[in-house]
C-alpha cells in the first residue's frame, strides 16, 4: 500500500488529506446523532405540549430555568418550542423559525466540505493522470520506443490517482448521503413540532380566557 501511494506521485498527499478530512467529519456528524438520539425525550416532549395546551406557559419557562445547566442537554425539538415559548413576544411562529434555523444549521455543519471532496477528489485524481500521461509521453520523445515498458508502466502508475480518487469520492458519498437523508427526515419533524405547538399554544389562550 505504500509503495502505491508513492507510485501514485505528488497528488496523492492531497488526496490522503482529503480522506483524512471526510473521515473526521463523518465520524464527528455520527457521533453528533448519536448524542441527539440519547437526548431525545418523547415523555419530557409530550409534557411541555401538555403544559403549553393547559395555558401553564409559566410552567413550561420555569421548568426551563430550574435546569438552566442542563438546558443543552435538551434535544433539539424541545430547544425550538422552548425558544419560541420564551420569545413569544416577538412572534411565536417566527421566534421558532429562527432557532429551528440555527438547529439545522447545525445538523449541516460540515457537510458542505464533504459535498467539496466528493467533487474534487476525482479531478484530483484525472489531474494526477494527466500529469502521469504527460511525463510518460516525454519519456517516448526523449528516448522512442526502445524501452515500451517505461512508457507503459508509466500510464499505470498515473492512472493510481485516478483509482485513489474515486475510492476517496465514493467512500465519502455514501455518508454524505445518509447525513442528507437525516437532515431532510428531522427537518419534516421539526415542521411537524412546530405546527403542533402552535396548535396546543392556540388552546392554552382559549383555556386562559375562558378562565379570566
Amino acid at each position: 500500500m505504500r509503495d502505491m501511494f508513492l507510485r501514485g506521485g505528488p497528488i496523492m498527499w492531497p488526496l490522503l488529506l482529503c480522506s483524512m478530512v471526510s473521515l473526521t467529519i463523518s465520524i464527528e456528524r455520527i457521533v453528533f446523532w448519536w448524542k441527539e438520539k440519547r437526548r431525545r425525550d418523547r415523555n419530557r416532549l409530550g409534557k411541555i405540549l401538555r403544559q403549553t395546551e393547559a395555558g401553564d406557559y409559566r410552567g413550561v419557562l420555569q421548568d426551563r430555568n430550574e435546569r438552566k445547566i442542563e438546558i443543552d442537554g435538551l434535544d433539539f425539538l424541545a430547544r425550538i418550542i422552548i425558544s419560541g415559548l420564551a420569545n413569544r413576544d416577538y412572534g411565536l411562529r417566527e421566534s421558532m423559525e429562527v432557532a429551528a434555523e440555527d438547529e439545522i444549521e447545525g445538523m449541516k455543519r460540515g457537510m458542505d466540505i464533504l459535498d467539496t471532496i466528493i467533487t474534487m477528489a476525482p479531478l484530483l485524481g484525472i489531474l494526477g493522470t494527466v500529469l502521469g500521461i504527460i511525463d510518460s509521453f516525454n519519456l517516448l520523445g526523449h528516448g522512442g520506443i526502445e524501452d515500451p515498458k517505461a512508457v507503459t508502466g508509466g500510464i499505470a502508475q498515473a492512472l493510481i490517482t485516478t483509482a485513489a480518487g474515486l475510492t476517496v469520492a465514493l467512500m465519502t458519498l455514501i455518508p454524505f448521503n445518509y447525513l442528507v437523508a437525516k437532515v431532510k427526515k428531522e427537518t419534516k419533524q421539526i415542521n411537524k413540532i412546530i405546527v403542533r405547538f402552535e396548535a396546543a399554544y392556540r388552546n392554552g389562550l382559549e383555556k386562559n380566557d375562558h378562565d379570566t
